[in-house]
């Protein structure tokens, strides 16, 4: 009897296989989950707008398309710039670029295409969104070099995502609220404390290759002091901006269990004991976004028009 097999793939199917492969190979690169991060606050930021200027499905769409572009861009050249780097990490030599999974030259398409989409986006929010979407990009793009120089590395990280509040409020209001500035402050102290946590685990490796950190600098017990500090000064950011605004009852809890999950996050790690990190860096940090988000959303009477 004979025996039958099975057809081969047609060359198309075998085609959009790979792009899917690829596809999926860089979105790992960039960690777009990770999105999750700063993305809910720019929408939180931008739920607050709504008291004061229409919100649009439009604009929401704009907002996120936005945000996405950026961080992609951003941590396209950041694994792209660091990939010497990355290669003789123990915790990073198996990353896609070390490994010659995905190629340089598709992760600089990759940030010019990002780049280039967020100015689009950008331009689609309005003038003045468009007019500071070469400073925002400086800064996105800058962060990757800081820890080359300066040990305040997590602060200006801290400061790029800090400033996705602030630019959701313009795009929906097309002006400056003093109290976005207190938001994306104090989103830049939570990130500038989680990534100080982070970087304690290459503490060996930033002091061997000159690299610039606060745990490099001041050792692993100092920063995390320093984070718990920034945590603290999240807190305060987040209930000045409730105050500010009038928010309810919610948003103050919501607050406090921001507040609870930030205090758990330092329990998991201490200075002689890092091997929580990961968790209280991926999981502890989505949680807090996304709570804070709910929060805003019970607290603040909004409308999509």
């Amino acid at each position: 009897m004979a025996s039958s097999t099975a057809a081969p793939a047609p060359t198309w199917l075998k085609g959009v296989r790979r792009l899917g492969e690829r596809v999926l190979l860089l979105g790992h690169l960039v960690r777009f989950s990770h999105s999750v991060f700063a993305l809910p606050f720019a929408l939180a930021s931008a739920a607050c707008a709504a008291a004061f200027a229409p919100l649009t499905l439009s604009r929401i769409v704009w907002i996120i398309a936005a945000m996405v572009s950026a961080r992609t861009a951003a941590m396209a050249w950041n694994r792209l710039v660091d990939r010497e780097l990355d290669a003789e990490n123990p915790r990073t030599r198996d990353r896609e670029l070390p490994t010659g999974r995905v190629s340089p030259a598709a992760v600089l398409a990759m940030v010019i295409l990002s780049s280039a989409g967020f100015v689009v986006a950008a331009a689609a929010l309005g003038p003045l969104p468009l007019l500071l979407s070469p400073l925002a990009l400086l800064i996105l793009l800058g962060y990757s070099l800081t820890k080359r120089f300066t040990w305040l590395t997590h602060i200006f990280l801290g400061l790029a995502l800090g400033g996705a509040p602030i630019g959701a409020w313009i795009a929906v209001t097309g002006e400056l609220h003093p109290a976005a500035l207190v938001l994306g402050a104090a989103v830049l102290t939570w990130v500038a404390g989680f990534d100080t946590i982070y970087a304690c685990q290459d503490l060996d490796f930033d002091r061997a290759r000159g690299l610039q950190s606060l745990p490099a600098r001041f050792g692993v017990a100092s920063a995390l002091r320093a984070a718990r500090f920034s945590h603290v000064l999240t807190v305060i950011g987040l209930a000045s901006f409730g105050a500010m605004l009038d928010l309810g009852l919610a948003y103050f809890a919501g607050v406090t269990v921001v507040g609870a999950t930030l205090f758990y996050e330092h329990r998991l790690v201490r200075a002689d004991d890092l091997s929580r990190v990961n968790r209280a860096f991926f999981d502890l940090n989505g949680i807090v976004s996304l709570v804070y988000l709910l929060a805003v959303l019970a607290s603040r009477p909004w409308s999509v028009s």
